[in-house]
């Protein structure tokens, strides 16, 4: 098969690390890709959300599937240009993604198919939002109700929190149009989950659990980014658990697609809020995390390719994976000053040493490489350091030992990734 993958961050060279092992593969392509990814298949420099660009490559080089990594291509279309072009492509259709791109959608979802989530309202006006904070009080969520690349949601522990997240979202349009209206939540309380599945319309295929670090600092400190690290599996998230999350709200939700003529094929990542009354769904996105993905993707142990294939055909009822029984950790290295300023072009060094450490995997995300190889830093999330062992304890130790031989005096992490759970 010749396969292009979608995308340049950690989660796209993951993708690439895990499609790159497979028998079946032929040419492995990724538009734009990093250098990292350039080690395993041929970067092709188009933006991914250029996608009559995308369509015309795929067409010309005769690839067999697409694989998108973020977002925004699935919501502008991405899959439903492929697919009107002849070429197979692992993600939902423009209308399907709305389970991401609005996040009032996926509530009138929830609503209508008795999926247990926060209660919600959505304001298209500012003043009717500030109004109803100072009516029901904090806590509350505030979000963007569309895409803001992970950042669009504030978890305000006071009504000026909230008023002040309404004013940047809706007044000042930090997030641009995504934040036009918001939908305002009450606040869950509980530990949060990571689920991910493979859809192909109908069923579903678990791909496993994680739990993210969306704050900047140690102690889940600063302001929320797009994730500073996961692990994977969660351990207080048991395999009845995960199942009855799969009858309860993944199920549910695809169904309801199917019904609104919208099946839903391609990743669906359901954050999970375990509250005491149950689990509660706190969004849907349509397709996985990143640094999620690369926690995942260390520890499957099938052919990830024939999976992705067979989501596109409709065949996953008797699909199945296998995945090692190891626990992982992955750790993104950042630019001094994200997510606010990141700084670009300082070099990085000591990465081959580090990725030769025992239980080690580093995936690329915002690097460029000079034409003598040189690796400099060009983006916010810069890397990620993914350390993989018998259970989550040696798996940190392992990815934090690697972090601790890569040198760039510019760059940080947390250091506090999995802490509580190892």
């Amino acid at each position: 098969m010749k396969v292009l993958v979608v995308g340049s961050g950690g989660r796209e060279h993951a993708l690439c690390w895990a499609i790159a092992a497979s028998p079946i593969l032929t040419k492995l392509y990724c538009a734009p890709g990093n250098p990292g990814i350039a080690a395993l298949a041929e970067c092709i420099d188009i933006n991914a959300l250029d996608i009559e660009s995308l369509v015309a490559f795929a067409q010309d080089n005769a690839i067999d599937l697409v694989v998108p990594g973020p977002e925004a291509p699935l919501v502008a279309g991405l899959t439903d240009a492929m697919e009107a072009g002849g070429i197979p492509c692992c993600g939902p259709t423009r209308d399907a993604a709305r389970l991401e791109g609005s996040k009032s959608f996926t509530k009138e979802i929830c609503d209508d198919a008795s999926i247990p989530t926060a209660l919600w309202e959505r304001f298209d006006d500012a003043d009717s939002a500030r109004d109803f904070v100072r009516r029901r009080g904090a806590p509350v969520v505030v979000k963007a109700d569309g895409l803001a690349a992970g950042k669009g949601v504030v978890v305000a522990a006071t009504e000026d929190e909230a008023i002040a997240a309404i004013d940047a979202f809706m007044d000042r349009r930090i997030h641009g149009e995504a934040g036009a209206a918001v939908v305002l939540e009450e606040c869950l309380v509980g530990e949060e989950v990571s689920l991910f599945v493979l859809c192909d319309g109908e069923d579903a295929l678990v791909l496993g659990s994680a739990q993210d670090h969306k704050r900047v600092g140690d102690g889940n400190t600063g302001p929320n980014t797009g994730g500073m690290g996961a692990y994977s599996p969660v351990p207080g998230f048991p395999p009845a658990l995960e199942q009855a999350c799969l009858e309860a709200i993944i199920r549910p939700a695809l169904r309801h697609m199917v019904h609104l003529g919208t099946p839903f094929r391609g990743i669906l990542f359901a954050g999970l809020m375990l509250t005491t009354e149950g689990a509660k769904l706190i969004e849907f996105n349509v397709r996985f995390g990143d640094p999620e993905c690369q926690a995942l993707m260390v520890r499957l142990k099938s052919d990830l390719l024939p999976a992705l294939q067979a989501a596109c055909d409709g065949e996953l009822a008797d699909f199945d994976l296998r995945w090692h029984d190891t626990a992982a950790v992955a750790v993104v290295m950042a630019a001094r000053g994200y997510p606010d300023a990141p700084e670009r072009g300082s070099v990085i060094n000591g990465l081959a040493d580090a990725a030769a450490q025992p239980g080690v995997t580093i995936f690329h995300a915002g690097t460029a490489a000079d034409a003598d190889g040189t690796v400099r830093a060009a983006g916010g999330r810069v890397l990620t350091v993914c350390g993989t062992a018998p259970d989550l304890r040696q798996a940190r130790a392992n990815a934090y030992a690697a972090i601790d031989r890569i040198v760039w005096p510019e760059g940080f992490c947390r250091r506090d990734i999995a802490a509580t759970a190892a």
